[in-house]
């Protein structure tokens, strides 16, 4: 009997102690593919949590890499604070539109990864104590593509802006008018423009901030219309591609063409600012346009003003 306890005790010590250690060896443990971050400019590897920190922008290089939408709105917004405007639903796929897969395959694809219901996400929240109505493209979301969506997107948060008086604030992020919506995806060019003009009627500033890439019929329509154009370094901005003009006038084009400080020196754009400092920026120009003195730390607003319900 005492033989047996033994030998229990034994495989005991064996099996709780020294096969756990063997396993340790020479199991291999699952590591998250996404802890680092490759810098699509200089390559350099970058930890998921600074890459975040600093707004997605390269620690290295200062290349501005894409970024989610909600995590620029939280950095944009008083706290992180704000609230989503809806905007009406459309007919998902209303040519029946089929390349390779159905359009309606596309859609139901990208949602499940992106989490989002189409290309622009309307917003309303504080900017530097003043109420703001943000619209961000997201060019995860079949290249930020314009389609019925996202002119129903800028249209609500046009009427949302001016039923709050509220300045509207665009970030663009495109490559163009989406194809598969055809004819009626180039119609939101015309629906943008009358909307902004009733901005413009209703004395609200139109700002507008130009990201990585702005292109096709998005700077032929909304993204050049703005009162004021911002843009972040090194963003292509253009309606055809270089490559497209290099083709067709068989010519090679000056170096950075087309790139947002190229566009700044020749006038087409107000100012090139990197991320971190897009938002002060805006609580300066926002309050001059709204023509509101700054709120001075320590000072106590109207009760209206501060904390106001951000009703949509």
């Amino acid at each position: 009997m005492v033989k047996l306890i033994k030998k229990e005790r034994e495989m005991n010590w064996i099996s709780n102690y020294v096969r756990p250690k063997i396993n340790a060896i020479f199991s291999k443990k699952d590591t998250p593919e996404n802890l680092w971050i490759k810098c699509t400019a200089c390559g350099m590897m970058l930890f998921h949590r600074e890459v975040k920190d600093s707004l997605h922008v390269c620690n290295e290089c200062g290349h501005h890499m894409q970024i989610p939408p909600q995590e620029r709105l939280i950095s944009l917004f008083d706290g992180g604070i704000y609230s989503l405007i809806k905007s009406d639903d459309v007919m998902e796929d209303p040519l029946q539109f089929k390349d390779t897969k159905k359009y309606s395959e596309r859609l139901k694809e990208t949602r499940k990864i992106t989490g989002e219901k189409d290309a622009m996400i309307i917003s309303m929240g504080e900017v530097g104590k003043l109420r703001v109505t943000v619209a961000v493209q997201n060019f995860n979301f079949m290249g930020g593509s314009m389609g019925m969506a996202v002119g129903n997107s800028i249209i609500a948060g046009i009427n949302n802006s001016i039923k709050h008086r509220t300045p509207f604030v665009l970030f663009s992020a495109a490559g163009g008018a989406r194809m598969q919506e055809s004819i009626l995806s180039l119609m939101q060019m015309p629906r943008s423009i009358v909307a902004i003009q009733s901005l413009k009627e209703a004395r609200l500033p139109y700002v507008v901030v130009l990201t990585n890439p702005t292109t096709g019929g998005v700077t032929a329509s909304y993204a050049m219309l703005g009162d004021v154009t911002l843009a972040e370094p090194n963003a292509l901005i253009c309606f055809a591609g270089p490559r497209v003009i290099e083709q067709t006038i068989r010519e090679k084009l000056p170096e950075g063409f087309q790139k947002s400080e190229y566009l700044l020196d020749h006038g087409m754009i107000d100012q090139v600012l990197t991320r971190d400092k897009i938002k002060n920026e805006l609580i300066i120009l926002l309050h001059i346009l709204m023509k509101r003195p700054r709120a001075i730390r320590g000072n106590i607003r109207k009760s209206e003003e501060k904390g106001a319900p951000l009703d949509t």
